[in-house]
C-alpha cells in the first residue's frame, strides 16, 4: 500500500522532471508550457498515461474520487483533484499559482513574470480561460463576485481551506453531523468567508434534525423538552449558516440547498 510520503515524493518529482523539461533559467511562461506538457501529454516523463478528465464523475460527487491519491493513481481527474495536482506541481516548479473558486467548480489563478494574472482551466488541458467564461457556464451573482466568493484568487491558508473542505462532506455522508460542524467551524475561523463552507455546516444541522426528528414524532407536543430545545438551536444554526451565505451572494442555484 502505497503513503502518504510516495505521494508526495511523487510530487516533489514532477515537479523537478518539469523544471528540468523547461530548462534552467527558464521564464515562467516556459515552465507552463514544461507543465501543461508534463500533465496533458502522453510521453515518457508520465510513462504515456498523461492525466485527463474522469467523464463518468467530473464534478467528483464520490468523495473517493476526491482524493488526490486517488487522481495519482489512476490519471483520472475532476474539478477539484485536477487543479489540487497542477497548483502542487507548478508551485514547486517556481510558478506563481493558487487555487480560485466558481459554483461547485474549482481553477486556478497564475500570476506571470509581467504581474499579469491568468485563468487556467486543468480540467481542459489547463488552457486560458476568462472570467466571463466561467460566468456564462457557472452563473453567479454580481454580489458574489463583488464580494470575492467566486473567481478570486485564494490565500494559501484559503486555498487549505478550501482543500480540507473534503472532511467535512466526507463526514455528512457518514451521518457524523456532529463531526462536520466541528470542523467547518475550525474551517471557517481561517476563512469566515467560504460561502460553500457556511453551507455545509447548514447542511450538517439539517442532517442533525432529520437523523433525531424524522419519522419519530408525529406531533411537536411528543417531542422531550430537552431534544425540543436542541432542535430548535440546530434550526437556528441552519438558518444563520445559509443567510451568511446569502449575505455574500451565494444562492442556492450554487449549489447545497438544505
Amino acid at each position: 500500500m502505497l503513503t502518504d510520503g510516495w505521494y508526495k515524493a511523487a510530487i516533489e518529482r514532477m515537479a523537478m522532471d518539469v523544471k528540468a523539461m523547461a530548462g534552467e533559467g527558464a521564464k515562467s511562461t516556459e515552465k507552463l508550457v514544461a507543465l501543461k506538457r508534463y500533465l496533458y501529454e502522453g510521453g515518457a516523463w508520465n510513462e504515456n498515461r498523461p492525466f485527463q478528465y474522469d467523464f463518468a464523475d467530473p464534478l467528483g460527487e464520490k468523495p473517493a474520487n476526491r482524493l488526490l491519491r486517488r487522481y495519482l493513481t489512476t490519471r483520472r481527474g475532476n474539478c477539484i483533484t485536477m487543479p489540487m495536482l497542477m497548483v502542487f506541481v507548478g508551485q514547486r516548479s517556481g510558478l506563481k499559482m493558487t487555487l480560485a473558486e466558481a459554483p461547485l467548480h474549482v481553477f486556478i489563478k497564475y500570476t506571470d513574470d509581467d504581474g499579469v494574472v491568468w485563468n487556467l482551466e486543468p480540467t481542459n488541458g489547463g488552457g486560458f480561460t476568462r472570467d466571463v467564461w466561467y460566468r456564462q457556464k457557472l452563473p453567479m451573482s454580481d454580489k458574489a463576485v463583488a464580494n470575492g466568493v467566486y473567481l478570486r484568487a485564494l490565500s494559501h491558508e484559503e486555498a487549505a481551506v478550501l482543500i480540507a473542505s473534503f472532511l467535512v462532506e466526507h463526514q455528512i455522508d457518514a451521518g457524523d453531523f456532529e463531526g462536520a460542524i466541528a470542523v467547518s467551524d475550525v474551517l471557517l475561523r481561517h476563512y469566515p468567508t467560504f460561502a460553500y463552507g457556511l453551507v455545509k455546516k447548514g447542511s450538517a444541522y439539517a442532517g442533525l434534525l432529520r437523523r433525531e426528528l424524522a419519522g419519530k414524532y408525529t406531533r411537536m407536543e411528543d417531542i422531550p423538552a430537552d431534544l425540543k430545545a436542541k432542535a430548535d438551536q440546530w434550526y437556528g444554526q441552519n438558518m444563520q449558516a445559509f443567510a451568511k451565505a446569502e449575505a455574500m451572494g451565494w444562492r442556492p442555484q450554487d449549489g447545497q440547498t438544505e
